[in-house]
């Protein structure tokens, strides 16, 4: 199983919005230097992620993205999920939440004893992801040393 670069640009940008904003919005310009991820590919990437109910959006100078519930209850699934068509390790590996990208049925479907082995795998890996949250990733980074950035815009007033 290889995950996208949407999926992983994904949870990373989610994550930056997490760390360093926490509930206020985050411009996609601050985010894009932050982890290096063309700003045009970053709003693709938030188009599906909004969608999904992960993310905000707010326009104006003071606008920008934030986190639609608190990092705590938003899961590394979800996010691949909003990104990638579905987690499996192969495409037979079995029932979805979504249907699986496929070009052809497998013609072993049903007869097939290793098929059973990619079920067993993506429910692990969907466990964990489930039950891996923004939280838990936000303290990760501050166990890391991953240095908080603070929002630098400011207010002018004549």
């Amino acid at each position: 199983m290889r995950l996208t670069t949407k999926s992983r640009y994904g949870l990373r940008a989610i994550f930056d919005i997490a760390y360093h904003c926490g509930a206020g919005p985050a411009q996609i310009q601050d985010i894009s230097r932050r982890q290096e991820i063309s700003p045009r590919y970053l709003e693709q990437i938030f188009q599906n992620l909004k969608r999904a109910g992960i993310l905000k959006s707010k326009r104006g100078p003071q606008g920008g993205y934030f986190l639609s519930r608190t990092p705590d209850k938003i899961t590394v699934l979800e996010i691949l999920n909003a990104t990638e068509q579905d987690v499996l390790v192969v495409d037979c590996g079995g029932t979805t939440t979504k249907k699986p990208k496929r070009v052809t049925e497998c013609p072993f479907e049903g007869n097939c004893v290793t098929q059973t082995v990619w079920q067993e795998a993506s429910t692990l890996l969907n466990g964990l992801f489930g039950n891996l949250t923004l939280q838990n990733l936000c303290e990760r980074g501050q166990a890391m040393g991953i240095k908080r950035e603070q929002e630098h815009r400011f207010m002018y007033y004549i």
